[in-house]
């Protein structure tokens, strides 16, 4: 399963969000991120919904190879549906069999806020893959770039962020193998108590943390080889270049902004 994880992972295509400047994308997904929260009631979600695989299509993305990647996600979009289902307690009965009760307000909720997280979640997984970890450092970059004047560390801070997103694919991998490994040697990660579940995870960290710091330790070596002394007076192979399509696309999130404040109950 977690071989198949989209986090991170950048999908080559030939589409319109591709060939997005990397800048205007981290500005829509920041956007999209604060108007998400604009919904309120069934009309405007669904706005949100259609806008968002709207994305998926232009992505030129399967949405097959999306849907692989968040099923671990979905389970945890499941349980905060019914979290609210049955823990928030307001507004008319719907059901009740013994001690299940199911209210409107906590249906009403769930959908809406389980809906929100996996919207959420969908964007910024857009991002990823349709942007390499280059451009979306260099976007970033480019983006803070005003606070150099106050000798805040942009470069380093793109650089980090980037090598973030390049290392989850890679971690997910090494924790795939050694789950594997470790079940080879009879260690158990789905079944028997909860107690001997976390015991059985302790074998797995161990490997994991010390693989980490190892690929850590090999890319500060590469990169010091190389010559890599910060951001000062380094020069860009590629030029971001902001065209027509890029502002476009924020107009047309601009226009959904606009939608979501008048159809708000």
């Amino acid at each position: 399963m977690m071989d198949k994880m989209i986090f991170g992972r950048y999908v080559p295509a030939e589409s319109v969000l591709h060939r997005m400047d990397p800048r205007s994308k981290l500005v829509l997904i920041f956007l999209f991120v604060c108007i998400v929260f604009l919904a309120n009631n069934m009309l405007t979600y669904g706005l949100l919904t259609v806008y968002t695989f709207l994305m998926i299509a232009l992505s030129k993305v399967p949405i097959r190879f999306i849907y692989t990647g968040l099923k671990p996600v979905l389970l945890l979009v499941i349980f905060t549906l019914f979290l609210h289902l049955f823990l928030t307690k307001e507004g008319e009965v719907l059901f009740r069999f013994g001690w299940i009760t199911i209210y409107e307000e906590g249906l009403r909720q769930g959908i809406f806020i389980s809906l929100r997280f996996f919207l959420l979640i969908l964007m910024t997984s857009i991002l990823t893959l349709t942007t390499t970890p280059i451009e979306i450092t260099d976007g970033l970059e480019s983006l803070l770039a005003p606070l150099n004047k106050i000798k805040f560390p942009v470069h380093e801070l793109a650089l980090m962020m980037s090598i973030s997103l390049r290392f989850i694919p890679t971690l997910m991998q090494e924790t795939d193998k050694i789950m594997k490994a470790q079940t080879a040697r009879g260690v158990d990660f789905s079944s028997g108590p909860i107690k001997e579940r976390i015991k059985a995870i302790i074998p797995l960290l161990i490997p994991l943390f010390v693989s980490s710091f190892k690929r850590a330790e090999e890319l500060a070596v590469a990169m010091e080889s190389r010559g890599y002394r910060g951001g000062e007076g380094r020069t860009k192979y590629r030029r971001l270049n902001w065209v027509l399509k890029d502002t476009a696309m924020l107009a047309m999130l601009a226009a959904l902004t606009l939608v979501l404040i008048l159809l708000r109950t």
